[in-house]
């Protein structure tokens, strides 16, 4: 992936979704030949030079300092995840050797974990990898979400299901939020291992197959993964509301996420997700082609 491209693609962005009065500054004119902010008002909003700002915008970030970037990031007002992805694209070389390490690799999922997610009992649960593979599951995540051990291992991958899986649009209600969600992970990935063949392919082989992810990826929108809820529309037990919660797990991967789901007590998803448990898994989803 190329870096300065993205720092570039990625600056211009974030400052393009800006209006002068979201940042306090006024409007002079009816008309703007760009989107956003102005270069000359962002520099003035960060407190840098106008020339110094163009030369990161243009992918030019040897050399800056952490103070810099701290001011471009509370100037263009971003999250903390877009934060860290600015970061990681403005100063890639900080932790090159670890991302190396990390990427020769391959990911794994001790045994404890896997006896902790067959523990849990009606709660499912699974473990994500960097790419969105999905590494381990319990039988729940298998009723709720599909019948993992059946598929190809190149295809547990949430990504690969949401985009290119038939059945993904009418198990997630609110698809686009999903979609969304999964390519700014994905993002968010690529900045911190943006020489990682696998995921570049990932990326490629989507952008090939998916105009809407063509789409979203070009959006470069950011985001760890998180908590919120999911509607789903089951085919067994019908429309579920459910909570969820990524936590990151303890040990030598950082990049190893546990994600969980659970339902309001008493509320009829909660009724639909003990259905569910009982029933098993005789008929799981299924959300390949």
């Amino acid at each position: 992936m190329d870096l300065s491209a993205e720092l570039s693609e990625f600056l211009r962005s974030r400052r393009a979704r800006l209006k002068p009065e979201d940042v306090g500054l006024p409007e002079f004119g009816r008309h703007r030949r760009v989107p956003g902010l102005r270069r000359e008002e962002l520099a003035q909003l960060a407190g840098v030079s106008v020339a110094y700002y163009t030369r990161l915008e243009q992918g030019n970030g040897r050399n800056v300092s952490m103070e810099v970037l701290d001011a471009i990031a509370r100037a263009l007002r971003l999250s903390d995840s877009e934060r860290a992805h600015l970061t990681h694209l403005a100063k890639p070389t900080a932790k090159k050797r670890q991302q190396r390490a990390a990427i020769a690799r391959p990911q794994q999922v001790r045994p404890g974990l896997r006896h902790l997610l067959d523990s849990m009992d009606g709660v499912p649960a699974l473990v994500i990898g960097r790419r969105l593979d999905l590494l381990a599951w319990n039988r729940m995540a298998r009723a709720l979400l599909g019948d993992f051990e059946t598929m190809e291992p190149d295809e547990r991958n949430m990504a690969r299901l949401v985009f290119l899986g038939d059945n993904a649009r009418s198990l997630y209600l609110d698809w686009e939020c999903k979609a969304t969600e999964v390519v700014s992970v994905l993002r968010l990935y690529a900045g911190c291992y943006p020489d990682d063949p696998a995921l570049l392919a990932l990326v490629g082989e989507l952008s090939v197959k998916s105009e809407e992810f063509r789409s979203l990826w070009a959006a470069h929108t950011v985001a760890d993964k998180g908590h919120g809820t999911k509607r789903l529309r089951h085919p067994l037990v019908g429309e579920m509301t459910l909570g969820y919660e990524s936590l990151k797990v303890a040990g030598g991967d950082p990049d190893l996420v546990l994600v969980t789901y659970q339902a309001e007590p008493g509320s009829p998803s909660a009724d639909a997700l003990r259905l569910l448990a009982q029933w098993g898994v005789d008929e799981p989803v299924d959300l390949r082609q």
